[in-house]
């Protein structure tokens, strides 16, 4: 019977080795697992979402080149009769003659 003793103790030795060391690992493997989903739970982009401003409202038409000439030129004639060079009636009247009235 010693030796049928001695091989169940071996047996039982050698399972509580195993049981031991495969808990260890799980244990191990578990922690690891753990703290690779912390690691992505803080890199997760915690920013609000991205609020988008209203489009820009439509400028105006860029005036025709012609356009900004009759601008300029109303505005020389402004200064002239400023100035007293032009009298009311001919401001009156150039100014009528530009804008084609």
């Amino acid at each position: 019977m010693p030796g049928l003793l001695r091989g169940i103790a071996r047996t039982a030795a050698v399972a509580g080795t195993a049981t031991a060391v495969s808990n260890r690992v799980s244990r191990r493997q578990s922690g690891r697992w753990a703290q690779q989903d912390q690691q992505a739970y803080a890199q997760q982009d915690t920013r609000p979402p991205q609020q988008y401003a209203a489009p820009a409202p439509a400028e105006a038409p860029p005036l025709a080149d012609d356009m900004r000439s009759k601008i300029d030129q109303l505005k020389e004639l402004g200064a002239l009769k400023e100035q007293g060079i032009l009298t009311e009636a001919e401001f009156a009247q150039q100014k009528s003659r530009l804008l084609g009235a």
